[in-house]
């Protein structure tokens, strides 16, 4: 995230004021006054009869939600104390088979990678002003020289590079791979250098690369030795191929336009592994969870330095400013988001979703020693989410105080239509102006940052666009004048969109965003 560093745990700073103070025209001097005590620090508040009443609502409440919503698998595990307090799976691993979820069952986790990928570096580090180094990788960069010179892991991991919001996203959509991307950030327009957040999944990708060629590995191999095989993570994985060869898979689904879930979709997310590309389980992600939640050890050995873990949970920028003088901000750590709640208590969580089909959650309550982790193989419609806030409500006050699935469901409705064009290409103007002869479309048009767009006519005259590596292939409907649309694919996928052509150039609409979707005619 961005800038500014929280002086220690909430509560554990004293500030002292100093004042000057003239006693006479001939004389000064200086005394040291300290402020009002901080107040005590935050107590455990939560028994063990509360964690078992919201433990005993947990397996009724997955099972509502599903039903609402259709999501066809599940697989929950809480802890606390160090314990794992419930495990279990729900539903199936793919529609239309009888093959059930069970605690084993290997789910990608999209997002939640961050949080585990930043405990694989803190532990691969020796010291939390490691953390503070520069970033170091062949062939990335950013756009301003100096803030390339400066980057930092802590700075990547926290999304408070410049970098805007998921950039390099839409170029692993049209296939290009991580060292494409990687190398092309360097095009893209910073905003302030740790002054601002934006949640960039290449941006962590290139600090947590940076850290394993620093180790002299690759980032599968330094996961697998430093967290996943000491903490008996059997399951867990950076790799797309072990997902997709697992046995115990859950298969990704998308809501179809009738209400029911189809797994016509997967997800290869290995150009952003550290930031995306882990797949486990309920049961390997409890040991992750206890972990997290005793400092750094787990069944009484030490799996990770607790001064290096320690620094993933401190707030780092704020990601969410308070919408009123006394509302609450929200911070982004390492990994993690950070947040404290009305008792003082530190709050972290993390949600994944892809679009094609996988949606989670993870939250601790680290002075409760209480955490709760939520897989599911459906497309984001909230369940993750909503679980693990109900839980922590019937806990915390032994009822929910609110319909989260509903909340937690709209919020990923508005985030789905947020990229999406005011141009409804599907519906031309009445009395659309007709385009010109197809030759004055086709060629190939040049940008730096997403290569070449190679525009062709059939023996018809129908427009076909290619763009990527592969490359793909998408037909275009005329619209209006210069004027044509396709539809997007991909996990980034905004409905049609429009492309415009103009003099010896064409823009991309959804590629354009932050100012890169033009092609220049060669």
């Amino acid at each position: 995230m961005r800038t500014l560093r929280v002086l220690g745990a909430a509560g554990s700073a004293l500030l002292l004021t100093l004042t000057a103070a003239a006693t006479s025209a001939a004389t000064a001097e200086a005394t040291v006054s300290a402020a009002p005590a901080p107040p005590p620090a935050p107590k455990p508040q939560i028994t063990d009869a509360q964690v078992a009443q919201a433990v005993a609502r947990l397996d009724g409440t997955v099972r509502e939600m599903m039903r609402r919503t259709g999501v066809p698998g599940v697989s929950v595990a809480v802890v606390h104390d160090d314990k794992v307090v419930h495990l279990k799976g729900f539903g199936v691993r793919r529609v239309g088979e009888s093959a059930a979820v069970d605690p084993d069952t290997v789910f990608q986790v999209a997002s939640l990678s961050k949080p585990i990928s930043s405990t694989v570096v803190a532990g691969a580090l020796t010291s939390p002003d490691q953390w503070d180094r520069r970033t170091t990788l062949p062939g990335f960069a950013l756009k301003d020289p100096w803030v390339t010179d400066h980057v930092t892991t802590a700075d990547l991991f926290s999304h408070r590079s410049g970098l805007p919001d998921h950039a390099g996203d839409l170029l692993e959509d049209l296939g290009y791979d991580r060292a494409y991307i990687l190398d092309h950030l360097r095009h893209v327009p910073l905003a302030p250098f740790r002054a601002s957040y934006a949640y960039t999944n290449f941006g962590l990708t290139a600090a947590a690369e940076a850290v394993a060629r620093a180790k002299g590995t690759s980032w599968q191999k330094l996961s697998e030795d430093t967290l996943f095989r000491p903490a008996g993570m059997t399951r867990t994985s950076t790799e797309f191929s072990a997902f997709a060869h697992a046995p115990d898979r859950a298969a990704t689904h998308v809501r179809e336009p009738d209400g029911t879930w189809s797994p016509r979709s997967v997800r290869d997310p290995d150009a952003q592994a550290p930031a995306g590309g882990v797949s486990s389980t309920a049961r390997d992600l409890s040991r992750w969870m206890r972990l997290q939640l005793s400092g750094g050890t787990l069944d009484g050995k030490r799996i990770v330095p607790a001064d290096t873990l320690a620094r993933t949970h401190v707030p780092e920028i704020v990601s969410q400013p308070p919408s009123a003088p006394a509302g609450r901000a929200g911070f982004y750590g390492l990994g993690w988001n950070v947040s404290y709640d009305d008792a003082g208590r530190l709050r972290l969580s993390h949600s994944g979703a892809f679009s094609l089909g996988a949606n989670t959650n993870t939250t601790l309550l680290p002075l409760e020693r209480l955490g709760i982790v939520v897989l599911t193989n459906g497309a984001p419609v909230g369940l993750a989410d909503a679980v693990a806030l109900d839980f922590f409500d019937v806990a915390e006050h032994g009822k929910a105080s609110t319909d989260w699935l509903t909340l937690a469901g709209s919020l990923y409705a508005q985030m789905d239509g947020a990229g999406r064009s005011p141009t409804d290409y599907a519906k031309p103007p009445a009395s659309p102006r007709p385009a010109r002869d197809s030759a004055a479309y086709t060629g190939t048009y040049d940008n730096p940052y997403y290569g070449p767009l190679t525009v062709t006519a059939d023996a018809s005259g129908a427009l076909t666009l290619a763009l990527g590596p592969k490359p793909l292939r998408f037909p275009l409907t005329h619209y209006d004048g210069d004027v044509f649309s396709f539809p997007t694919t991909g996990e980034n996928a905004v409905g049609r969109t429009g492309v415009t052509f103009s003099g010896g150039s064409v823009r991309v609409e959804y590629l354009d965003a932050d100012h890169l979707g033009t092609f220049t005619l060669r």
